[in-house]
């Protein structure tokens, strides 16, 4: 099979999703799929769902009716045994990591292996040191407490959990909130090197307009209960939809900000690094 028959393979396939809460709807017939090897983010205004989207996605909230296929499993019509085995093949982060605060970060990636997979005893320490050399975390921090972690590398201890089954799919929510620019940037591309070299499907949720101008290579919309935007960035943008050009108007801005510095003899440049 070539690369990109491979990469065109559905792995995930969202099928006429609603979503209501009491009289409130806020999925009305979302659909798209995603193939293997993408990198995809989902965007959208505050309650157009993103964050429900995703949990329902991977079983941990029930549509009120459409499909999820996840792996070539049905999300919520397969049996608790297909299920436990569609789980072991994805993984997940939460915005805010959901790290085992009484675990140290070793304990914390070793509890899927531990649950999920027969390793022999002599093998689990030096799993725990290769997720955490995948998430770029040096051996050491895996005796360490997730409180005496930066925000950074919390967020990398939580990748390295993620990564702990060998997931052919990567979810993530909101994975640079809270960060620091530079932090933020070197996640990204922590994230487009699990895709790219690894083969790893990857679906963020995010506002980070950074991330999708660095890494994204699809951005799916959400609006109105429905996908009102799906494809490149510059597809993306091309869509005449008030929230989009809201949205992208900051890369607008940012844009003529840069222009202006670049022009400014280089002094204007070091003074705001320096800020």
């Amino acid at each position: 099979m070539s690369a990109a028959q491979t990469r065109a393979e559905p792995v995930i396939e969202v099928d006429g999703i609603v979503t209501r809460f009491g009289t409130q709807v806020v999925h009305d017939g979302v659909s798209f799929s995603i193939g293997r090897g993408e990198l995809v983010a989902l965007i959208g205004g505050s309650g157009t769902g993103k964050s429900v989207l995703l949990r329902e996605m991977i079983g941990l909230h029930r549509p009120s009716a459409g499909r999820v296929q996840l792996l070539g499993t049905d999300v919520w019509g397969s049996t608790d045994e297909e299920l436990t085995a569609m789980r072991r093949r994805f993984g997940m982060m939460f915005q805010d990591g959901a790290m085992f605060s009484s675990l140290d970060v070793a304990a914390n990636v070793a509890t899927p292996i531990r649950e999920h997979a027969r390793v022999p005893a002599d093998l689990l320490q030096p799993l725990v040191d290769l997720r955490l050399s995948l998430a770029g975390l040096s051996p050491d921090v895996g005796g360490k407490m997730p409180s005496e972690l930066s925000g950074g590398m919390r967020k990398r201890a939580a990748i390295a959990r993620a990564l702990a089954l060998e997931p052919e799919v990567l979810f993530l929510d909101e994975p640079t909130s809270g960060l620091d620019p530079i932090t933020a940037r070197a996640f990204d591309h922590l994230l487009q090197f699990l895709c790219r070299d690894l083969g790893i499907t990857v679906l963020i949720v995010t506002h980070d307009l950074d991330t999708l101008l660095t890494i994204a290579e699809r951005i799916i919309v959400l609006g109105n209960g429905k996908v009102v935007a799906d494809g490149s960035i510059d597809d993306v943008t091309a869509v005449d939809d008030p929230w989009i050009r809201a949205y992208f108007s900051v890369r607008s801005m940012l844009g003529h900000k840069d222009a202006a510095v670049k022009t400014d003899g280089g002094q204007r440049e070091g003074g705001r690094h320096g800020a």
